[in-house]
């Protein structure tokens, strides 16, 4: 039997305990807990937004706040809509955890388990991946120190993030410094947990998929040797069991399909703001890059930025794609069994699936386009094209 809790979740779990998101957390010191957390990263992005009160707005800092604080909304949105559908993310495990207990055959709890151990690869590689970028950050000018030494040194290091507090911010430094990193920390933490939550959840979903196509590729295995040693004359019982195998395929290959539209529908209005607050903060980023290349210490920010949202735009398609691959190669392994040798009952059944697999199975996200690597390029070409836009104003 396998504990997905703390076998395959352990880690997404330890991340969401951190920032009080876990859906099993429900007592009033979590609630407090996120609240808490939830005001430091709103007050982080509305003093961002009160640097224009203060400060002329010229289209270099309109495009500076701009950057930095839709990334910010991007990492509220994700923070944000898992506790919005706590239910629904505890559901989802329960849901999966009683798959996974209906399965018997060992070498299906090996595949589910392979899927899983994917899912945990991925999650510890993006956590080591934000921790070097989270710990980077802070020392970047003091990097430049050692790298391009100035005539005089910096007593403490540069807040590369524009925002305003209305005190006096260099007696206010390390309070301010302190917003900023927990901010960040807070933010960066939620991304990493709630993005590898969901991509575990599917990598189990393509593991469902794989155990269907394996269950009609054994049944036939079956039926092709009893049909060539048997004359064709298959008795009722065998016949009766290989009907079974192929119900046991159709029902787990169900639940995948449900599994996966339940998860996508009830995230739909995160991603469709996601996607547009990503879109707003990476062609900024653009236009801030090339705007600060003359300016390494304003450099990291931006390339942060835009490295993290291309990495999560292309992680999300590409699990995206490999569900949709799974289920398509469920029918592929339809058409090419030799259905033809089968009774006639089982053709009957047969039929219905490849009636099934006409219907286009896709993961729409946001209601904007479906998750894929073609849309995956769509969206770059896409934050590309507003970059030239807006560099062509700021230019003129």
């Amino acid at each position: 039997m396998i504990c997905l809790e703390t076998q395959h979740f352990k880690l997404n779990r330890l991340l969401l305990l951190v920032i009080g998101l876990w859906p099993y957390q429900e007592s009033k010191l979590a609630q407090i807990h996120f609240i808490v957390f939830f005001s430091i990263l709103t007050t982080f992005i509305a003093f961002q937004f009160t640097t224009f009160i203060t400060s002329k707005c010229t289209a270099d800092l309109i495009i500076k706040v701009l950057s930095s604080a839709f990334f910010f909304i991007c990492l509220t949105i994700k923070y944000s809509s898992f506790r919005i559908n706590a239910k629904i993310v505890k559901l989802s495990l329960e849901r999966l955890q009683h798959t996974c207990n209906e399965l018997q055959n060992e070498n299906e709890i090996a595949i589910i388990e392979k899927y899983g151990n994917i899912g945990k690869l991925y999650t510890s590689s993006v956590l080591i991946l934000g921790i070097f970028m989270f710990f980077i950050l802070p020392i970047w000018p003091l990097i430049f120190d050692v790298i391009l030494p100035m005539n005089f040194s910096r007593s403490r290091p540069a807040i590369q993030i524009t925002t305003e507090y209305f005190v006096n911010q260099q007696n206010y430094f390390y309070l301010i410094l302190l917003h900023t990193n927990a901010a960040i920390f807070i933010g960066g933490t939620a991304i990493i947990a709630t993005g590898t939550m969901l991509l575990v959840y599917f990598k189990h979903i393509c593991g469902m998929f794989n155990i269907a196509s394996k269950r009609i590729i054994y049944s036939f295995r079956l039926e092709t040797a009893m049909m060539i040693n048997m004359l064709k004359n298959v008795n009722q019982e065998k016949e009766t069991l290989i009907y079974k195998r192929l119900i046991y395929a159709i029902d787990i290959h169900r639940k995948a399909t449900e599994y996966s539209h339940f998860l996508i529908k009830n995230f739909e209005g995160s991603f469709f703001f996601l996607i547009a607050a990503g879109t707003i903060c990476l062609s900024s980023s653009l236009v801030q890059l090339t705007s600060s290349i003359n300016n390494f210490e304003e450099l990291l920010p931006p390339i942060i930025i835009i490295f993290a949202l291309y990495i999560y735009l292309l992680i999300s398609n590409y699990t995206a794609q490999q569900v949709m691959d799974h289920n398509n190669y469920v029918f592929a392994t339809v058409y090419n069994v030799q259905w033809y040798v089968a009774p006639l009952r089982i053709q009957k059944m047969l039929l219905f699936m490849l009636q099934r697999g006409t219907k286009a199975f896709n993961l729409n996200l946001g209601g904007l386009f479906v998750g894929s690597l073609e849309s995956a390029a769509m969206l770059t070409s896409a934050s590309i094209s507003y970059f030239t836009v807006l560099h062509s104003s700021q230019q003129h």
